[in-house]
């Protein structure tokens, strides 16, 4: 399912305009953009987390030349399913 149908299919079940769910999806994604660059969670009870994780400094190795190469520290956005999401996934039909 790719965003597009997300967006229709909540305009269909709410009746509200697909222009105007667009908008709204739109600024949730950005909100939640926002707020992880800030280094703050957002957490949304019962789906999830979005998070920003810490990843330590390490040393990779370039293949090609067979050299290491210094990784510094960095951070990175992570989703962190709540409990009812992942038994809902979980106990889903197959």
């Amino acid at each position: 399912m790719r965003k597009a149908d997300v967006i229709a299919r909540i305009a269909e079940t709410t009746g509200v305009p697909k222009v105007d769910v667009l908008v709204s999806v739109e600024q949730f994604f950005k909100e939640v953009k926002t707020s992880l660059e800030k280094g703050e969670n957002v957490y949304v009870r019962g789906f999830g987390s979005f998070i920003v994780k810490q990843r330590a400094a390490k040393i990779g190795r370039n293949i090609k030349s067979n050299t290491a190469i210094n990784i510094p520290a960095h951070q990175i956005p992570a989703f962190k399913p709540a409990k009812e999401f992942v038994e809902a996934v979980k106990n889903g039909k197959k």
